[in-house]
Formats: C-alpha cells, sequence, structure tokens
C-alpha cells in the first residue's frame, strides 16, 4: 500500500466515523456468539500474517520513525514506536497467547439456586464495542485487536499519528485473519485518518461505543477523561514506587531497583521514585543511589542523599512526577509507614514495590496501600498483562469501577443472569 493512500483525507469526520461506529456494533453482534474455535482461527491467522509480512511491517514502521524523528518525538517515545524483528516476534507469540486462552464468553461465574425453585448462573458476555485511542506504541494495535476479539467485542482502532504507517500494516494482518475464520472483517476497524477530530467523535458516541481505552502520554488521558461522555479504562500516569526496607535483602535490591528504572524507561511500570528506609541506608550505604548513577541515571534527592556525589537537588514537583526517561526521584524514609503516607500524597495508584524479608512490614504495605498493583521483591516493569498470564493487555487500569490492573480478555466482559424455572410463579 503506498503512502499516498495512507494519507488519504476524510471531508466529513462525524460521517467516517458514524459508519465505522455502526459497521462495528453490527460486527459486536455477530462476535457475542462466534465460536471459539473460529476466534482461536482468526488469532492464528494473524499472528502468522503478521510474522510472513515483518519485512513489510518494519519498512512500514521506518517511515513512522522519520516522522517521529521530524516531529521531534523524546527518546522514550522513539523506543515505543520501534519495531524490530524481536518486537515483531513478541507480538505474534502474545496472539498465539491470548489464542491459547480459554474463552472467557459464557463462562460460568457463579451459580445457585433459591428456595423458590430457581436456578441462576452469572455468566460473562462481551461489552460489545470497545474504542482505543493510542499514541506512537503501534503494537498495541496486535494486543487490542487480539484481547478484543478473545473476549467477543468489536474494536475501533484510533493509533497515533506518529505509528500510522506501522499501525495500518499491522491492522491488515489482522484482517487477513478475520477473512481465513469467516468473521467480519468490521470486529477491528482502524480509523483511516491522522485527523484528530476523529478522537473528539469517538469521544461522543455514546450509541455505538460501550467503553473507551486511552493509551498514550498524560496529555491524551487527561483530554479523555475530561471530555469522554463513552465510559474509560485508564490511568492518567504511572508513577511507580520502590520502597527499600530496613530488612530489604541487599542484593535483591539491587537488581530490582536498576530493573524497575532502567530496563525500559518509556513504560508507565518504569519506576519513578525509590524510598529507601534510614536503617537500610545507615547498614548499607548509598550503594542503591550509586548503582543507578553508574548506570546513568539522573538522581534528583534532598537532605542526606545529596551528599552522594553525582546526585542533583530535587525540585518539589519531582516527588510525584511520571520521568519516562533516565531520572529518578529518590528520598530517605523512616519506616513503612513513612513510605506509605509518601506514596499516598504522590502516587497515581499504578505500582507499587516494596522490597523487604519481613512479612508482617509487606502485609502492611499492601493493606494500607490502594494502588491497583502491589508488589513483594519483584520489579515495577512487571506491571504488564503478559507478565500477568493475561497474554496481552489493552491497558492497565487504576479506576475501582469494573477493571482494574491490567485488563485483559477476561477484563473486556462484563456479565448477565440466566434464571430457569419450571412454571415458577412469585408468591
Amino acid at each position: 500500500m503506498q503512502s499516498g493512500t495512507l494519507m488519504k483525507d476524510f471531508d466529513n469526520i462525524p460521517d467516517l466515523m458514524a459508519d465505522i461506529g455502526r459497521r462495528a456494533k453490527a460486527a459486536a453482534i455477530e462476535l457475542s456468539y462466534t465460536t471459539s474455535e473460529r476466534k482461536h482461527a482468526a488469532l492464528i491467522g494473524a499472528a502468522d500474517a503478521i510474522w510472513a509480512n515483518r519485512e513489510a511491517i518494519i519498512d512500514a514502521n521506518c517511515e513512522d520513525l522519520v516522522y517521529g524523528e521530524e516531529k521531534g518525538l523524546s527518546a522514550a517515545m522513539m523506543d515505543r514506536l520501534m519495531l524490530d524483528e524481536r518486537r515483531l516476534r513478541g507480538m505474534v507469540d502474545g496472539l498465539r497467547s491470548v489464542a491459547a486462552q480459554s474463552d472467557p464468553v459464557g463462562q460460568v461465574m457463579a451459580e445457585w439456586d433459591m428456595p423458590s425453585g430457581l436456578h441462576i448462573k452469572r455468566v460473562r458476555t462481551p461489552l460489545g464495542v470497545v474504542g482505543v485511542i493510542y499514541e506512537s506504541r503501534p503494537n498495541v494495535t496486535a494486543d487490542a485487536g487480539a484481547l478484543c476479539l478473545q473476549s467477543g467485542n468489536a474494536v475501533i482502532l484510533r493509533g497515533g499519528s506518529e505509528s500510522f504507517h506501522s499501525s495500518t500494516a499491522i491492522h491488515e494482518c489482522l484482517v487477513t485473519g478475520l477473512k481465513q475464520a469467516g468473521l467480519p472483517i468490521d470486529a477491528i476497524q482502524l480509523v483511516p485518518t491522522r485527523d484528530r477530530a476523529a478522537v473528539s467523535a469517538m469521544l461522543t458516541m455514546t450509541d455505538s461505543i460501550d467503553v473507551i481505552v486511552p493509551r498514550g502520554g498524560k496529555g491524551l488521558v487527561a483530554l479523555v477523561q475530561r471530555e469522554a461522555r463513552v465510559p474509560i479504562f485508564a490511568h492518567l500516569e504511572g508513577i511507580c514506587h520502590v520502597y527499600a526496607d530496613r530488612d530489604a535483602d541487599l542484593e535483591k535490591a539491587r537488581r530490582v531497583v536498576l530493573n524497575a528504572k532502567t530496563r525500559r524507561t518509556g513504560i508507565c511500570g518504569s519506576a519513578e521514585c525509590l524510598l529507601i528506609d534510614w536503617q537500610f541506608y545507615t547498614k548499607h550505604g548509598p550503594v542503591l543511589i550509586e548503582d543507578l548513577l553508574k548506570a546513568g541515571v539522573k538522581v534528583r534527592t534532598e537532605g542526606e542523599l545529596l551528599k552522594v556525589p553525582g546526585t542533583t537537588k530535587a525540585a518539589p514537583e519531582d516527588f510525584g512526577r511520571e520521568f519516562l526517561d533516565m531520572i529518578i526521584a529518590a528520598k530517605l524514609v523512616d519506616g513503612v509507614d513513612e513510605a506509605i503516607a509518601h506514596i499516598r500524597k504522590y502516587g497515581s495508584s499504578h505500582t507499587e514495590s516494596i522490597l523487604t524479608e519481613n512479612d508482617a512490614t509487606a502485609e502492611r504495605f499492601f493493606q494500607r496501600l490502594d494502588s491497583a498493583i502491589l508488589m513483594r521483591n519483584a520489579s515495577t516493569q512487571f506491571a504488564d498483562g503478559g507478565e500477568f498470564g493475561m497474554g496481552a493487555e489493552i491497558g492497565i487500569s487504576t479506576g475501582k469501577m469494573h477493571a482494574r490492573g491490567p485488563v485483559g480478555a477476561e477484563q473486556l466482559t462484563s456479565f448477565k443472569y440466566i434464571v430457569k424455572g419450571d412454571g415458577t410463579i412469585r408468591i
């Protein structure tokens, strides 16, 4: 497909989006009763198509990388945008992993008998049509398409302008899988324009979209949260904390802290603040800070930690900031309760990790914090649906209604009640 075709302009965006919505709604009806075998076939077909067309996808991605450089994207955003054969293999593996999961649609969540003679079952059912608005990451095209299909939902994908060519190439592979399985191609639709008016239209399509999932920076998510009339699953920021407790194992702490910050700085599970217990610091010194500095991380801190060569003074806003870069805020705290208080004040309810060998301290941390994901002796970089056994994720939700944490296929379902009687009447 030529770039000129991809760059097609549409004179009437509201009409375009209304048509996409109508077709998605019709496809969702069929998907709601599609067999597990056909969904499995579509996902495997899509995975095979991506691998067979990997060179074309990487070529398309090169166009996006050039566009991203011209647009002045940060190094972290360019990393999110970039595709290579290894990442495409991960995409293919993710599709196959989702396909291998049990079909959530129709699963019995609970069932019971009533004295009236009724037998009641609560069963999983698709949400309907999911709208996904995302920036830079072309892999979201495959992840969201797969998870929505597996959960019996149609999906409308609106990728970022930076990933337009990559997302289009990946979407064509998903459509190939749908065709091979005899499923409606409107089950997975990609908005065919970079025009921002398409985003505004999606946010108000209450007649055809059942939920919106934004995947991107704070600006995008804030816009969606502010203007959407459709329900949303979202997190505004990933301000993730790692707390090194006085009873932490030194070597475990060194591994986890370094990985939590440096493995990939541009993802929402990257650690943005390190809290160190004073007793840990007194016993082991500034080793955690020194490890970060040696790895090239800029450490912004205050008080005693400023004595460590290479650190810089933190501004007040650095605590509670999502850097998405090789930068971390660091602070000494007096025990787990002070760490909890700091996280409550500055966190975003995304992911927090405690490093400790003390079971009681870990339990206190888990009980008194209410972030979507709480970890012990593990890197915050594991805040990912794939690492949770979901095959992939459509996003992380920090809200408390319906879905929370990584949103996989099961979280993209609601439920209905099936009630059976035998001429049963209410007295």
